[in-house]
Formats: structure tokens, C-alpha cells, sequence
């Protein structure tokens, strides 16, 4: 997975005057847990610009101003319901000794053989939650729907999951070749002109004089 680093400040007052006061001065008050301690700090809103708006998902390495560097992946934000202004960010502090759980983003590979007849793509999931270390853990999952054809399913199970788990049960649908109008049309040109084939063939074998 990839990784970005976090300057920030760490916090002594976690009081509503004191993360008040943070918000105003421009900084997202946030706190890391799973480790020994509750360790509470706070960085400008601009710093988790690459972490928050983005579909990857990367590990966080938080350098406080005290020297330590703590590793650690987002868990959960909070959002000012009228600004979208980030209000608050939980961190669960991670090891590598210790496996996570994360979603990871899902991405297609190959040109469907039902898309090329006039499928359509349809997705059930765009994240896969998993499981596995985090070292090990790659930055998006992919899936080859290649040979799916109209009415194909791709499930969990049929992507690589080398080095993690997926959490989902084993008959999850991660994508489908749905048909459409024009797929539906498609096909029934391609058997009248096999059937108008099949007919022309018929007849010139009838029509070819027999040898002496």
C-alpha cells in the first residue's frame, strides 16, 4: 500500500473550547488508537488533502512534533454537515506484526466478449474489504472480465487475494455483464443470419449435380 507522511502537533487539552480553538486556527483535531496509549493531536486541514480526497487508500505515518513517528491508517472522519469541513479523523495505529482490516478499491482489467456485444458493466461492489498485513496489502484489487459474457458474474473468489483475506462471503458479486436492448438485438441478428447461413448451405448442397 502506499504510504504518505502527516506533520502534526500533539495535544494535551481535548476539550470542546480547546478543539474549538483548533478548528478556528485551520486544524483538524484527530486521535490514533490500538496502541499502548490514546494519543490525541492535531495538523492544518490542507495536510489531509491527498489522504481524504481520494478513491486510494494509503497508510499514514504521523510525525509529531515530538520526535515520534507513529504508523497508522484512517478509520473514520468526521464532515461539517453544511461546509464539508473536516471536523474530526480517528487513526487506528498499526503494526507489522499485527494484521488490518481495510476496504480496498476494486478496478476492472481486460475487454468483456459481453461488452463488445453490447453488454453493460454493472458493479455491485467498488471496495473489497479485507484483511492481511499491511506491507502486504497491495493499492487496488484487480478482477479480468475478459471472458464474461452477457449474463456473467464476477465473484470474490475469482480475483487474486495472494498475501490477505476477503472478508466477504464467497458468493459476493463483484460485477456483471448485464444485458440491454442492444445486446438483445445483437443476438437475434447473429441467429437469423446463422439460420439464413445454415438455409443458403442447404440449398446449394441440393442444388450441386451429382458426380458420375
Amino acid at each position: 500500500m502506499k504510504s504518505l507522511t502527516i506533520n502534526a502537533s500533539q495535544r494535551e487539552s481535548v476539550g470542546k473550547k480547546a478543539t474549538k480553538a483548533l478548528r478556528n486556527a485551520g486544524q483538524v483535531p484527530c486521535v490514533i488508537y490500538g496502541g499502548d496509549t490514546i494519543v490525541h493531536f492535531a495538523a492544518p486541514e490542507i495536510a489531509f488533502k491527498n489522504l481524504v480526497y481520494t478513491p486510494d487508500v494509503h497508510t499514514v505515518v504521523i510525525a509529531l512534533d515530538n520526535g515520534k513517528n507513529i504508523n497508522a491508517i484512517l478509520q473514520d472522519i468526521q464532515f461539517h454537515p453544511v461546509t464539508d469541513k473536516i471536523l474530526h479523523i480517528d487513526f487506528i495505529e498499526i503494526f507489522d506484526d499485527k494484521p488490518i482490516t481495510v476496504e480496498l478499491p476494486f478496478r476492472t482489467t481486460g475487454n468483456s466478449r459481453g461488452v463488445r456485444n453490447g453488454g453493460v458493466l454493472r458493479y455491485n461492489l467498488r471496495r473489497i474489504k479485507v484483511k492481511g498485513m499491511a506491507p502486504k496489502l497491495p493499492d487496488v484489487i484487480e478482477g479480468d472480465i475478459s471472458e464474461l459474457k452477457i449474463g456473467n458474474k464476477l465473484y470474490v473468489t475469482d480475483v487474486d487475494s495472494d498475501g490477505f483475506t476477503i472478508l466477504h462471503p464467497e458468493n459476493t458479486v463483484i460485477c456483471m455483464i448485464k444485458t440491454s436492448r442492444t445486446a438483445i438485438e445483437d443476438e437475434e441478428e447473429t441467429e437469423e443470419e446463422e439460420g439464413a447461413a445454415a438455409e443458403g448451405a442447404e440449398g446449394a448442397a441440393a442444388e450441386a449435380p451429382a458426380e458420375a
